[in-house]
């Protein structure tokens, strides 16, 4: 007698239960603009605290999220942002800047660089350099803090509130002596005129004009700088400076329109 054949099923293995899950807590902490705790992160994905709270071992342990220093809730962690550097890498956003970084820094003479946010850092994603002898050239990949430097600040200023609360704390611990008061106004300043300006702020000689570049959606995801030595900026006229500024800030607008596609 002939033995039937087994009925294919569709019902996901318990690895595949498992990994759904990881991939779901994963997607929670990026989605979210605060830190998680293993009670909202279970409410959400309508899992039992017990699953929610072995996840996050998990994840802890392979540095994928992190606890909140102080807090019972995590965040991402280094190796996730380190994920997200490398996907920023390979979409398309080094693509659409490109000819908008080039003619930038054609039209300035100075090196135009591009940055994205990555967890709650900045990176470096690409740049073209100033054809001058004297110039300002930036390494690609390490993470910058976002209390400092016109880049960081560019993207700063339009992050939610507990993005500012958090780059205080660190500005506060980094440099004990710094004006917070004259740190928030510059986030202020920042989001009436549109771009930043840093002139030797981390004692490197280097200054920046920086401006926000957002996603369909109108979340601010990166920036775009035109820098150079700080002797050029900050001798350079008024006139001079807000005309290089909307150089920069067009520039920013491009790459926006160009995440965006065709209208």
């Amino acid at each position: 007698m002939p033995v039937s054949p087994p009925i294919a099923t569709t019902e996901p293995s318990a690895g595949t239960e498992s990994a759904d899950r990881v991939a779901d807590v994963l997607i929670a902490f990026a989605q979210s603009d605060t830190p998680l705790g293993v009670s909202e992160l279970a409410r959400r994905l309508s899992l039992s605290k017990a699953v929610v709270h072995r996840i996050l071992q998990s994840l802890s342990s392979r540095a994928l999220v992190q606890p909140v220093h102080g807090d019972t809730t995590y965040s991402l962690g280094p190796a996730a942002i380190g994920l997200g550097t490398k996907a920023w890498s390979q979409l398309d956003v080094r693509t659409v800047a490109a000819p908008v970084l080039r003619r930038l820094r054609d039209r300035t003479r100075e090196t135009a660089t591009l940055s994205v946010l990555v967890g709650h850092r900045r990176v470096y994603l690409d740049q073209y350099e100033s054809p001058q002898e004297v110039k300002m050239v930036v390494e690609i990949g390490p993470q910058y803090p976002l209390h400092s430097g016109a880049s960081s600040r560019a993207i700063l200023a339009f992050l939610p509130e507990h993005f500012v609360g958090e780059a205080t704390q660190e500005l506060r611990v980094a440099r004990p002596d710094a004006d917070l008061d004259a740190f928030l106004a510059s986030l202020d300043e920042l989001r009436t005129l549109g771009y930043g300006t840093s002139i030797n702020e981390r004692n490197t000689g280097a200054a920046s004009i920086a401006a926000p570049f957002f996603d369909s959606a109108g979340h601010v995801i990166g920036s775009v700088s035109s820098s150079g030595p700080a002797f050029r900026y900050s001798s350079t006229a008024d006139d001079d400076h807000a005309a290089h500024a909307a150089l920069v800030v067009s520039a920013a607008e491009d790459i926006t329109r160009g995440l965006a596609g065709p209208a």
